[in-house]
Formats: C-alpha cells, structure tokens, sequence
C-alpha cells in the first residue's frame, strides 16, 4: 500500500483523500491549523461558498455528495436590490437549475469529517509545512504547538494548501523554470453578519443570492441554515467610494443608509458589526508546471482565483475528478499521471480566472444595466429556441462540463455577437422578433 501525504486538510485536501484512500492508499493529512472542528465557527467566518454542477459531480464521484446536500441552501437564482430598494430577479440556469450555498467552516468542518470517516485518512494538526524535497518525496514539519520539528517520507505528496501555498513557496517557486505570477486586484472585501428574526427566520429571501450593485462597487448577501446571511461589500482600498473613507461607526452608517437604504433598514446597527470581520485582499496567483517529482499541486495551491464566478472550490473539486481519471486511465502510474495533469488542466486554470474577473464586472458595473438585462433575455429567448448552438456563458460554466479554457473563449465569440445585435436600432422594441433570431444565426455562421 502506498503512503500519500496531503499537506492542507481544506476542502480539496479532505475529498482528495477520499478518492485516495477508495483507490487504496493510506492518507496523512498535515494541517498548518488546530482543528477548526473544535473551535467556534461563526456563519460569517468567511465569504459563503457556491456549489454548482462540477463541485457536485466531484463529490458524487467520491460518493459523498449526500453528505454536503444535508448543509447546503439552494439559490436558482439572483435578486438586485436597487437604490429605491426596488427588486429584480433573475434565474441563473433553467427550471430546476441552482447554484448552492454551503458556509465555508461548515463545509470544511464536514469535508474533514468525510475525510476521516469515509477516507479513513488521519490529519495531523498545527502542522507547519517547512520545506519538501519533491524528487525524494520527503516533507519538513514543525509542530507549532510543541516545538517538534518532523520528516515524513512518502511515496506521493499533494499539496492542497492554498493560495498561499507553503509547498508551492519553499520547494517549486525555488525550482528552475518555475514560473510564477501573483496579482492582487484593487478592490478589498468585508463581511457582515445579517443576523436572523428574533423567531429564526430570514430577513430577506432565502433562496437566492442577493446582490446590491453599485457600478464601482457592490454589497453581496448568500444565506446560511441558521437564517442569517453572510454579506460582503466589495469595494476599492482607495479612492472615492472606498474602504479608507469608512473609518468610523457614523461614517459606515451614512454610507448605509444612503447607498444601500433596504439594507440600512433591516441591520440598522450595521456600523457597530463592522469591525467583526477584517479587510481582506483579493489576489490571483498563477503558477506552471503543477507538479514535480512525486508532488502536485491541487486547487488554490496551483490556480487560486477571485471569487466572482462562484468557481474557486468548484474548479478545485474538479481538479480531484481529473487526477481520478488519470489515475484510472494511467493504471496508478504516477510519472505519466502528473506529466498529463499539468498541460492537461493549466488552460482551464487560466481560463477560470479570467472568467472571474469578467463576472466581477458583470455583477459589479452591469446586473442593474436594462441593456444588460434585455441582452440576457435575447440570448436566453434564443437558448432556449436552439439549445445547441447557444449555451450562456454563465450556464457553460455554472450547470456544465465545459472546460473552463472553452467556456472562456465560447464566452468571447457569444459577446462579439451580441455586441453586433444591441447595436440595431430600436433592439429594445423588436428583440424577440423573427428578425432578430435571423440575425444571431446569421452571425454565428460567419464568427
């Protein structure tokens, strides 16, 4: 039986232990952490997850979707709240498609559970991951509650670590021809908790994720099971309409009050939560190849991205269903298994984050723009009429198994379609016509 060590017992980490120890490895997690388990998670730790199709399939495949389902809130679609706080909504998918929202120490607390239970895998806490000679297969440890320094030998090692990787950090970015980008973009992030009724119901409604655009900047809100919302503004560090202009209580509230009033009126003592959470950065890190020796780099640890498509744990959840086929197709042979992976799987990584940040300015400039909104019921009104020629960009990459690289450039030829029909004159008028319709098959023959 060979010894697989995982280095981060996150979300990637727990279900990739799973599909391991299924296969008949023998699974050591060491996490930099104690156990989150036994700590007091509040709703609002951090920005709720979405689970959509590929995070579903994934966790299907490891035979423990169930197990997720049980936390998990379905969102078919999204409701903006505009500055009258009058509401729009809108369906992401078709009849009976939804995105899912899981709280982040919920989901994980759970993906551990899995992990021990169905993966029979053992995590070693308060582990620190000094260094890692990958060719050797050998992990430095520092037991941070001790002291202890350890070396573990094994015959594989993943590193399913994060963005901020530690594997990545001290053995591959020292690695020749290792290339390696990291980009943070200029908005920041915070959360608030929207609490519950006083009888534990929803203050808004439940099963949608509720956005609040406001063209530089936006207010977020995705439910959780105990009636609370976790809320997130975006916004700019700097700059008019920025994070350094909300310094005090009274400058939070007037900024409440006047830019989001339906929220000011439901969480009134908005300013006195404000400091629960911390301002958070947002970065892109991009790094190839995902492997070396007998190492290779999993979910955020090789393509961590920002969290506008909902795909961040979806698109590292897949990253488990394609190591398992190439495990399954390379008969456990790990050299032909890792040097596929990484061509294989870079362009999707690449390719989800430039979805990432396309959908941060979708959500952010364009959900409140009626040309945007009359736009999508074209292109809905269309999919609809002619499945197979268009699929929206938002469904080939939420409610399909569409590479990420192909949705991306998919995404690209549908824009510059699109951007030829809102250009007729008077497109609000006739488009759901006959003309319309001739148009777009016309223009799909020729881009």
């Amino acid at each position: 039986m060979k010894d697989v060590t995982i280095v981060g017992a996150g979300l990637v980490g727990s279900l990739w232990a799973v599909y391991l120890s299924k296969a008949g490895y023998k699974v050591n997690i060491y996490e930099r952490r104690p156990d989150i388990r036994k700590a007091e998670i509040s709703a609002g730790k951090s920005i709720n997850l979405a689970l959509s199709d590929r995070g579903w399939k994934a966790l299907k495949g490891a035979g423990v979707d169930h197990l997720i389902r049980e936390i998990a809130i379905p969102m078919p679609g999204r409701i903006m709240h505009d500055l009258e706080g009058k509401l729009t909504y809108q369906a992401y998918g078709k009849e009976g498609q939804a995105i899912y929202s899981v709280s982040r120490g919920g989901v994980n607390a759970r993906m551990m559970d899995i992990a021990e239970e169905v993966g029979n895998a053992k995590i070693h806490y308060n582990m620190k991951c000094l260094n890692a000679d990958l060719e050797a297969g050998i992990c430095h440890f520092e037991d941070t509650s001790t002291g202890e320094r350890l070396e573990v030998k094994s015959d594989l090692i993943f590193a399913c670590d994060g963005a901020f990787s530690a594997i990545r950090y001290n053995a591959m970015q020292k690695l020749d021809r290792f290339n390696y980008s990291q980009r943070y973009i200029e908005d920041g992030y915070r959360e608030i908790l929207l609490p519950a009724n006083p009888d534990g119901s929803y203050k808004i409604e439940k099963n949608a994720l509720h956005i609040w655009p406001r063209g530089r900047f936006m207010l977020i809100a995705l439910p959780n099971e105990d009636g609370s919302f976790t809320c997130t503004l975006f916004m700019p560090f700097e700059g008019e309409n920025s994070f350094e202009q909300l310094k005090t209580r009274d400058q939070v509230d007037a900024f409440f009050k006047k830019t989001f009033p339906d929220f000011y009126e439901i969480m009134p003592n908005v300013g006195d939560a404000w400091e629960d959470h911390p301002l958070s950065s947002l970065a892109i890190t991009r790094c190839y190849p995902w492997h070396h020796g007998k190492c290779a780099l999993m979910g955020d640890a090789a393509h961590a991205t920002v969290p506008f498509y909902g795909q961040g744990m979806n698109a590292g959840f897949e990253d488990c269903t394609v190591m398992n086929n190439l495990m399954l197709k390379h008969n456990h042979d790990w050299e032909k298994i890792f040097a596929e992976y990484s061509p294989l799987r870079k362009p999707d990584g690449d390719g989800l984050q430039d979805l990432s940040l396309h959908n941060y300015h979708v959500m952010r400039d364009y959900v409140a723009d009626p040309k945007f909104l009359l736009q999508k019921k074209i292109e809905a009104r269309f999919s609809d009429k002619y499945p197979e020629k268009w699929l929206p960009l938002y469904s080939m990459t939420t409610f399909s198994e569409f590479r990420y690289s192909e949705a991306w450039k998919e995404g690209q030829r549908q824009q510059a379609i699109m951007d030829e029909v809102m250009d007729a004159p008077d497109i609000e008028s006739k488009w759901d016509s006959e003309a319309v319709e001739q148009q777009m098959l016309s223009l799909l023959e020729t881009h």
